[in-house]
C-alpha cells in the first residue's frame, strides 16, 4: 500500500513539475470508432466483367452469421479505399442506423478507376441492345457484379439495393437501366444527369468555378493505364487567396491550358497546340455545343425503362451547387415514362450531399434551418426505404411519401402525394419600371445596363478560392443589388404567406449592342429588419433584410433556341431568352419581399462571355471581349409555380 502511494505521489510531483516549467498544451485524443472492425469482416475481391476485365471490389459481412442480409453497395469513381484486408473504414453504408442492423456492404472501384482494371470515360455513354460481350457500359458492369454478389457472398438474401451520392449518385441511377432481377431498391443522390447541365456546365455556360476538378477525371493513368492503388492526379493550386482576380487577370480560356499540361512519363512533352495532356480538359474545349458526344452520355434520356422490379428513392438538397439538374430530372423522367413504379424523391435544405453528414444544426453557408434534419432523413427516410424493400414486405406499401420535401421558407417538412403538388398552379410576375415586380404588366419599357467585361459581377462578396463553391447558393445578395449592372425587382411587403413549389420559368425580352450575352435570374427571399441572427452568420453580416438566395440561374444567350446549334444575336433587336430555373420548395412569408434580380455576368462562377460572338469561347481571343449595353424590357417575365 505504502509503495502504491509513494508511486502515485511521485507521478503528481512530476505532472507538477512539467506543469510549473513549461506552458501547458492541450492534446485531445480522437477516440477511434472501432465498430465496423469489431462486427464485420472484409474481403476483397477481383469480380470479372463479361469482357474479361476484372472490377476491384470490397465486401463487408457482419461477423454474425446466424441469419442473412440484403446487400448494399455503391459504385465509385473516388475509391474504394482503404485498400487491404487488414484496413477498415470506420463507417459503411449510406448511414449509421443501416450499418448497426446489419447489412452487406460492398464498395467497387468502377471500370479504369483505381484497382479495376479497363479504361474509364467520364460519363460513359449507355449502350442499348448490347449484341455483344465486348459491348460494356456502367449498367453491364453493375448487372455483372451483382450477379456475382448474390452467387458468391455467404448469407445475403438475395436482395440488392444500391446507393451514392454525386458521381456514385449516377452510377446508382446507371444500375436502374437494364436492372438485375436481384436489385431490389436504387438511391440515386446529387446524381449527375447530364455533365452539360449539371457541375461542369449550366445550361451551356461553363463553369469556371468547376475549373480545378477538370484534373480529377482527365488525368490519365500511369504505367499503360495499370491499375494503382494511389491517387495518380493533382488537383490545380492557384496562386492566390483571389480567384476572382486571378481568373480576371488570365484573361481568356485557352490562357489555362498551362494547368493541364502534366508531362508525365506516358505522355509526350510535344504536343499540338491547344492540346493538353488532360483529356477532359480537351473535350471541354473541343465540344462547347450540346453535340453528340455530350448527349451520348447523358443519361437522363435513358430513363423510359427503368425496371418496375426496383424501386428509386431520389435524394437532393434544395441549395446544392453542384448537382440539382440531375437529381430532379431523374425523378421526374422516371416518373413520366414508367408508370406503376415505385418512384418518390426526397429534398432538404442542403448542400451537396449534406443529408448524409451528422451535423447537429443544419446550415448552408450562412442561413440556419434547424436542428436535427439530415438525422431525420437517416433515420426516418433512408433507412425506412431501404429495409421496406430489402428486408420487408417490398411492397408500395413502404410508409414513405411520393415527395418529402423541405419548405426552406417556413422551415418545416411535407409530404406529398404528387410533384409538384396537386394543388398548385402557374402565377406570372412582371418586371416593372421602378425596381418593381408585379402581377400585373403595365406599360412597356426599356431597362439598359453596361455590363463591362472588366468589372463583371461576383458570384459572392467573399474573397478567397475555393474548390468548388457551395456557400453561394445561400449567400446575401445585397452586395449585386447595389450594383448598377445587377436589375433588381421586388414585390411590396408579402401581406399573406407565398410558396413556391416546383419550378420557375423567366421569359425575358432582351436586347444588346453586341452579338452574344448570358443572362442571369435569381430568385430572392428579402427578410424583414427585424429578422433574429444565427450564430453561423458571417461578423459583417445580419439577417436584418438578408437577400436569401433562394434559385438562380444562368443561359448562354447563344443557346437560347438550341443547346446544339449556337447563334449570335442580332445588335439592338428585341429578343426572346427563356431560362428554366430548377424547382424550389420555399415559402415567401408574410412580412418578407419577394425579389428577382437579373444580370449578364456571375464571375467566376460562370467563365466570361466575350460578349461578341466566337464559334468556340474555349478558343477566344483577348480582343474579342468586348463592354457591350444590354436591354431589359419591361414586358419580361417570371412564371412561378405557387401553391394555393
Amino acid at each position: 500500500m505504502k509503495s502504491s502511494f509513494k508511486i502515485l505521489l511521485l507521478s503528481v510531483l512530476m505532472l507538477t513539475v512539467t506543469v510549473s516549467c513549461k506552458k501547458s498544451t492541450k492534446t485531445e485524443v480522437k477516440e477511434v470508432d472501432t465498430y465496423v472492425v469489431d462486427n464485420y469482416t472484409k474481403k476483397e475481391v477481383d469480380i470479372e466483367m463479361r469482357d474479361g476485365i476484372t472490377l476491384h471490389t470490397t465486401i463487408y459481412s457482419p461477423k454474425d452469421t446466424s441469419k442473412e442480409y440484403p446487400i448494399i453497395m455503391q459504385r465509385t469513381p473516388y475509391s474504394s479505399q482503404p485498400y487491404g484486408e487488414g484496413n477498415f473504414r470506420t463507417k459503411i453504408g449510406p448511414n449509421e442506423h443501416l450499418m448497426k442492423e446489419g447489412n452487406i456492404i460492398v464498395y467497387q472501384d468502377v471500370r479504369g478507376r483505381w484497382l479495376s482494371e479497363g479504361h474509364y470515360v467520364n460519363m460513359r455513354a449507355y449502350i442499348p441492345n448490347k449484341t455483344s460481350d465486348d459491348q460494356v457500359d456502367e449498367s453491364s458492369d453493375t448487372y455483372d457484379t451483382i450477379e456475382w454478389l448474390v452467387n458468391n457472398v455467404e448469407n445475403n438474401n438475395g436482395n440488392v439495393g444500391i446507393w451514392g451520392i454525386s458521381y456514385p449518385g449516377h452510377y446508382a441511377t446507371y444500375a436502374t437501366v437494364d436492372a438485375h432481377p436481384a436489385l431490389k431498391a436504387a438511391s440515386p443522390q446529387a446524381c449527375i444527369g447530364d455533365f452539360f447541365f449539371d457541375d461542369f456546365h449550366h445550361n451551356g455556360a461553363y463553369l469556371l468555378s468547376y475549373f480545378r476538378a477538370t484534373s480529377l477525371f482527365g488525368t490519365p493513368r500511369p504505367n499503360g493505364d495499370a491499375p494503382i492503388d494511389t491517387a495518380w492526379y493533382t488537383l490545380p493550386s492557384l496562386p492566390t487567396e483571389d480567384q476572382y482576380q486571378f481568373f480576371l487577370d488570365a484573361g481568356p480560356l485557352k490562357n489555362l491550358d498551362y494547368f493541364f499540361e502534366y508531362d508525365t512519363a506516358d505522355t509526350p512533352t510535344m504536343r499540338p497546340e491547344g492540346v493538353t495532356d488532360d483529356y477532359f480538359w480537351n473535350e471541354l474545349k473541343e465540344h462547347p455545343n450540346y453535340d453528340e458526344m455530350w448527349q451520348s452520355r447523358g443519361l437522363i434520356q435513358h430513363l423510359k425503362n427503368v425496371k418496375s422490379s426496383v424501386a428509386t428513392m431520389i435524394v437532393g438538397g434544395w441549395f446544392d451547387a453542384e448537382d440539382l439538374y440531375g437529381p430532379l430530372e431523374t425523378y421526374k423522367n422516371i416518373e413520366r415514362y414508367n408508370e406503376g413504379n415505385y418512384n418518390t424523391m426526397v429534398f432538404g435544405p442542403w448542400d451537396h450531399g449534406g443529408w448524409a453528414r451528422d451535423r447537429e444544426r443544419n446550415v448552408v453557408g450562412n442561413y440556419y434551418f434547424g436542428d436535427s434534419i439530415s438525422l431525420f432523413f437517416q433515420k426516418e427516410i433512408e433507412t425506412k426505404f431501404f429495409n421496406h424493400f430489402l428486408k420487408g414486405e417490398g411492397d408500395k406499401n413502404s410508409g414513405l411519401p411520393e415527395a418529402y420535401v423541405f419548405d426552406t421558407g417556413k422551415k418545416e417538412w411535407k409530404k406529398y402525394d404528387t410533384w409538384p403538388p396537386e394543388n398548385a398552379t402557374k402565377q406570372t410576375m412582371f418586371l416593372s419600371d421602378d425596381q418593381q415586380l408585379t402581377t400585373e404588366q403595365k406599360e412597356i419599357t426599356e431597362i439598359q445596363f453596361i455590363s463591362d467585361v472588366k468589372k463583371p459581377v461576383p458570384y459572392s462578396e467573399d474573397v478567397k478560392t475555393v474548390f468548388t463553391p457551395r456557400k453561394y447558393m445561400t449567400d446575401d445578395q445585397r452586395f449585386a443589388a447595389r450594383r448598377s449592372d445587377v436589375l433588381v425587382f421586388e414585390t411590396d411587403v408579402m401581406e399573406e404567406d407565398m410558396t413556391l413549389a416546383g419550378d420557375i420559368l423567366a421569359q425575358l425580352k432582351v436586347a444588346t449592342t453586341g452579338t452574344a450575352a448570358d443572362w442571369i435570374v435569381k430568385v430572392i427571399d428579402v427578410h424583414p429588419a427585424d429578422a433574429e441572427t444565427n450564430d453561423e452568420m458571417q461578423d459583417h453580416l445580419k439577417m436584418s433584410n438578408y437577400h436569401l438566395m433562394v434559385r438562380s440561374e444562368v443561359l448562354r444567350g447563344r443557346f437560347r433556341n438550341s443547346f446544339s446549334d449556337p447563334e449570335p444575336f442580332t445588335p439592338n433587336e428585341k429578343t426572346d431568352v427563356n431560362i428554366k430555373l430548377q424547382d424550389v420548395f420555399h415559402t415567401i412569408k408574410k412580412g418578407h419581399k419577394l425579389q428577382v434580380q437579373v444580370q449578364s455576368t456571375w464571375f467566376p462562377l460562370i467563365d466570361l462571355n466575350p460578349q461578341t460572338y466566337v464559334d468556340n469561347i474555349f478558343k477566344a481571343d483577348e480582343s474579342d471581349f468586348k463592354t457591350q449595353t444590354h436591354t431589359v424590357f419591361t414586358d419580361s417575365n417570371i412564371e412561378f409555380t405557387v401553391l394555393k
